[in-house]
C-alpha cells in the first residue's frame, strides 16, 4: 500500500485531482487562517482514488506529511469498536439486550441522578445503551470523578469499568443520548467475552485481516520522534505546534485500551477500514462482518438533531446510530452530500464518512484543536462541490 500511495503522490501532476480545485483551496485555507497545520485529503469513488492530497504548512514546529504519518484520531476509535462488537454479536458472544452486569458484575448495582441526589437505577444498563450512547455516561467525567478515561490514571480496562460502575449515570439507562464513553466500557466486555485483551481482539478480528498494521494503541519511542504528527492549537491563549498535549501516554506498557479515544493511525490503514464499510463489510474477500450489520450500525437510534440534543457537535439534518453519525435530510445539512452517508470524527480534527449512494468515501486527516464547529460541514461541501 505504501508503494501504491507513492505512486498516487507521483501521478497528481500528470491529473490525478483534475476538478478538485475547491477542495485544495480548502485544505489551503484551513491552514492559512490558523485552523490546522499541515493536512491531508483523499477521496476514493468507484473503487479508485480520485483525489489525493497532503497540504503540507511549512511552518516551524509543524511536519510534512507523509504516508507513514501517525495521527491520533481519538473518537474515530469509536467506529473501529463497534465493528469489532459487531463481530461478537454475530458470533452470538454478546446480545445487545444483554445486561452490562453479565460481563461486569459491578454494573448490577448502578445509581442514577437526580436533582434529590442519587438513587438505584430502576433500569438496568443493557449493551445497547452502551452502543447507542444512552447509557447516562457523559464523556469526558469532571476531572475529580472516578472513571476519568486517562492512560496516565489507569493501565487496564478492568480497573477503569469498575470505577465507572460506581459513578452515577446522569439519568435512566435508554432515556435519551449523551455523548460519553460508552466504548471504553464496551471494550472490557469485549475482553471479557473473549478471554483476550481487547487489543488482541482487535487485531485479531479487524487490524489483521485489513492488514492496518500502523493501527494501536502505543507508539514506539522511534516513532514518537520521527512519525507522529506535532498538535496545531489554536485557541487564543495557545498557539503553536506542540507534543505537549497529547493527554494519552500512548505507552506500550498499558493495557488501558480505551476503545472510544485511544488509537492511533495513518491514512492508509484508515482508509483500509473505509473501504471495508463501503464494501458492505468485507475487503479483498476477506469479510469483518456482514451488510446486516451495517444496516444495524446505521439505523435511527436517537432522534434528529435538534429534536434530540446531541451535546458534542452541531448536527443539524443528522440522527445517530451505533456511534455512527447518519445524514436523514440533506436540504438541512447543505452540504450537497445524499441522504444516507454516515461516519465520525475525532477530537484532533480528522474525519471520514462513508457514501453508500454515491460510491464513495472521504478521509481528513490533520492535527488540531480549537477547530470551528462547521469545519465538518464545510469539508463535506467541498467534497461534493469538487465531485461537480
Amino acid at each position: 500500500m505504501r508503494i501504491i500511495l507513492l505512486f498516487i503522490a507521483w501521478l497528481l501532476p500528470l491529473g490525478l485531482n483534475a476538478g478538485f480545485e475547491t477542495l485544495r483551496t480548502f485544505q489551503k485555507s484551513a491552514i492559512e487562517n490558523e485552523i490546522t497545520g499541515s493536512n491531508v485529503v483523499m477521496v476514493y469513488q468507484d473503487g479508485r482514488v480520485v483525489y489525493y492530497h497532503a497540504q503540507n504548512s511549512g511552518k516551524s514546529g509543524d511536519k510534512d506529511i507523509s504516508p507513514n504519518t501517525i495521527f491520533p484520531i481519538w473518537s474515530m476509535s469509536k467506529p473501529i469498536t463497534i465493528v469489532a462488537m459487531m463481530t461478537l454479536y454475530e458470533t452470538g458472544l454478546i446480545d445487545f439486550d444483554d445486561p452490562v452486569s453479565k460481563y461486569i458484575p459491578e454494573f448490577a448495582d448502578i445509581q442514577c441522578q437526580s436533582e434529590d441526589g442519587p438513587y438505584d437505577c430502576e433500569n438496568e444498563l443493557k449493551v445497547i445503551h452502551l452502543l447507542t450512547h444512552r447509557s447516562g455516561y457523559s464523556y469526558p467525567f469532571v476531572s475529580n470523578q472516578k472513571g476519568t478515561a486517562s492512560s496516565i490514571r489507569y493501565d487496564n480496562l478492568e480497573s477503569f469499568a469498575k470505577d465507572v460502575a460506581n459513578t452515577p449515570l446522569a439519568f435512566e439507562p435508554g432515556e435519551k443520548y449523551l455523548y460519553g464513553l460508552n466504548q471504553a466500557i464496551l471494550g472490557r466486555i469485549a475482553e471479557v467475552a473473549t478471554g483476550k485483551t481487547f487489543y488482541e481482539y482487535l487485531k485479531e478480528a479487524v487490524f489483521e485481516p485489513l492488514e492496518m498494521t500502523n493501527t494501536k494503541f502505543h507508539l514506539t519511542d522511534g516513532e514518537r520522534a520521527s512519525r507522529f504528527q506535532p498538535l496545531f492549537i489554536n485557541t487564543g491563549v495557545l498557539k503553536g505546534f506542540t507534543f505537549e498535549l497529547n493527554e494519552l501516554s500512548y505507552s506500550e506498557e498499558s493495557e488501558a485500551y480505551y476503545g472510544g479515544e485511544g488509537l492511533v493511525s495513518t491514512m492508509t490503514d484508515y482508509s483500509k477500514f473505509c473501504r471495508m464499510l463501503l464494501n458492505g463489510g468485507s475487503l479483498n474477500g476477506k469479510k469483518i462482518i456482514t451488510p446486516k450489520s451495517i444496516g444495524l450500525i446505521t439505523q435511527k437510534h436517537s432522534e434528529t438533531f435538534p429534536m434530540e440534543e446531541f451535546g458534542h457537535s452541531n448536527k443539524l439534518g443528522f440522527l445517530m446510530g451505533f456511534s455512527f453519525f447518519v445524514l436523514d435530510d440533506p436540504e438541512v445539512d447543505r452540504s450537497g452530500a445524499p441522504k444516507g452517508i454516515y461516519g465520525w470524527a475525532g477530537y484532533h480534527n480528522t474525519h471520514f464518512w462513508i457514501d453508500p449512494e454515491t460510491n464513495l468515501f472521504a478521509l481528513f486527516m490533520s492535527r488540531a484543536r480549537g477547530v470551528p464547529s462547521e469545519f465538518q460541514q464545510s469539508l463535506r461541501k467541498a467534497v461534493y462541490d469538487s465531485l461537480k
